[in-house]
């Protein structure tokens, strides 16, 4: 427990860690009203057959996400820019122990920051298409509760996959490039990729698969509690992987 505090204190008292939740936030609001706004002409003039009320409200979180992430990073590579993790690692000699508790304050964090970036998202983006006269979500249907579920454990899973990438390369610039890697120029080169290969890398690709959890209307094979259990197995081989890294290599 006093390791826990211990991290806890270390989190809330790096302006970073406030900074890029309020940013999370505030972007996944604005580029979610963004693209509302962007489309509202085409919309009105013919509706999609698949039109998602509730998917279209957490578009925000495409970029959303890269600031999520960076908040889970810098729990380690902040401390290894100041030299502060040979304190920790003197402190807390069992690895294993010191990544779980950055794990679990992350998550904490994390979590919080999801519920409000989700609640702020859905309610912002559901008045803008009501007031443009158009279809929203209902939240008595259980596939629109269950996509603002994913949201939120979407936005967690990428903050500790933050922590892990974080831990592995030790810099914040490594552990961004990372996870624009991953969130975002793979999914965009899949398409273009033959066969199945582009199929697989389309469907299956984590965060891919972590984003389709967050529709209604279904964007192929992994929707709903499939696609984030494939976010979320890819989350926990990442952090394995950083565990054993931390094992192996000196501070």
């Amino acid at each position: 427990m006093d390791l826990l505090a211990s991290e806890w204190i270390k989190a809330r008292s790096v302006r970073t860690t406030w900074l890029l939740a309020a940013g999370t936030v505030l972007v996944t609001v604005v580029v979610s009203l963004l693209g509302i706004s962007g489309l509202m002409a085409d919309w009105q003039a013919d509706l999609p057959a698949d039109f998602d009320p509730t998917g279209i409200s957490f578009k925000g979180i495409l970029v959303g996400q890269i600031l999520v992430a960076t908040l889970g990073a810098q729990t380690f590579t902040s401390e290894y820019a100041t030299g502060q993790i040979v304190t920790s690692l003197t402190i807390t000699p069992r690895r294993s122990v010191l990544l779980a508790t950055k794990l679990a304050v992350t998550a904490l964090v994390a979590l919080a920051t999801a519920l409000v970036t989700v609640a702020c998202s859905f309610g912002a983006s559901q008045a803008a298409l009501g007031a443009a006269g158009l279809p929203t979500a209902d939240l008595a249907d259980a596939g629109s509760v269950r996509a603002i579920l994913c949201a939120a454990g979407y936005l967690v899973l990428t903050a500790v996959l933050g922590v892990a990438l974080g831990a592995m390369t030790r810099s914040s610039s490594g552990a961004l490039a990372i996870v624009v890697t991953v969130a975002l120029l793979v999914p965009a080169l899949a398409p273009g990729l033959p066969g199945i290969v582009g199929h697989l890398a389309g469907t299956y690709w984590p965060t891919t698969a972590g984003q389709a959890s967050y529709t209604t209307a279904g964007t192929g094979a992994l929707t709903g509690s499939g696609g984030l259990a494939v976010m979320a197995l890819f989350t926990i081989w990442t952090t394995l992987a950083a565990h054993l890294t931390l094992r192996a290599r000196d501070a």
